[in-house]
């Protein structure tokens, strides 16, 4: 089967052709270029993947993507966002408020089509270890793709899951950003370092009490990353 992506862009030119290249890649598209028409059509409809521009009428793109992480129902989609921005700020935010991949305008549709087929391979591969596993006060079921928390579910992407899952494979083990580039992004040449910290940021924010002062992901300065128990 197919796999159906929505792509929202108010550039008509530009939705055109990411459609054009997507569709000749197999996939199967849907093009919308405000906000609003975006959300109802994600709501009432099933896609794999969504191509989000940042700056679009009605409802902003990241608005747009704060609402479909905040829904368990949309939570799960990836999504890869287009900006014509090239400020750092605009890259980190969409990233912190749950976008899967950025893209900075004007774009290589090539390059485009090669993070789509990326992030949907690394969405539809979470690693599992176990079926059921509990770290601490996290409580971990690996078919499910679901963490809880003292009973309570926190909302995480595939990126975040797979690489909360790492993390605790390797508990002790400091990993630096390349070694969770390999293992995480896998051979994606377009994923920067800066990607890790930016996911380890968001994760520490949703699985410690104080993400200033972290019990279960820990830095190892100038070096990397590695995971405790929490104990």
């Amino acid at each position: 089967m197919k796999k159906k992506i929505i792509v929202v862009d108010d550039e008509k030119d530009i939705a055109e052709l990411v459609s054009y290249n997507l569709t000749k890649e197999g996939f199967s598209v849907v093009t919308v270029f405000d906000g609003e028409e975006a959300l109802s059509k994600i709501r009432t409809s099933s896609f794999d993947l969504i191509v989000l521009d940042l700056m679009l009428p009605g409802i902003q793109g990241i608005e747009l993507c704060k609402v479909l992480k905040s829904s368990p129902e949309t939570l799960s989609i990836p999504i890869i966002m287009l900006t014509a921005k090239t400020d750092e700020f605009d890259k980190v935010l969409g990233l912190e408020i749950g976008a899967d991949d950025y893209m900075t305008k004007p774009f290589s549709p090539r390059e485009l089509v090669a993070r789509v087929k990326a992030v949907l391979r690394r969405s539809m591969e979470p690693a599992k270890p176990d079926s059921s596993m509990r770290v601490g006060e996290l409580e971990i079921d690996t078919e499910m793709y679901r963490v809880s928390k003292k009973g309570k579910t926190i909302k995480l992407s595939a990126t975040e899951f797979k690489l909360l899952m790492y993390l605790i494979q390797k508990k002790g083990k400091v990993l630096t950003r390349d070694m969770l580039l390999d293992a995480v992004w896998k051979d994606e040449a377009f994923v920067e370092p800066r990607t890790v910290d930016v996911h380890i940021r968001r994760l520490r924010a949703q699985i410690e009490d104080d993400s200033a002062n972290p019990v279960y992901i820990k830095t190892r300065r100038g070096i990397g990353y590695y995971f405790e128990d929490g104990l």
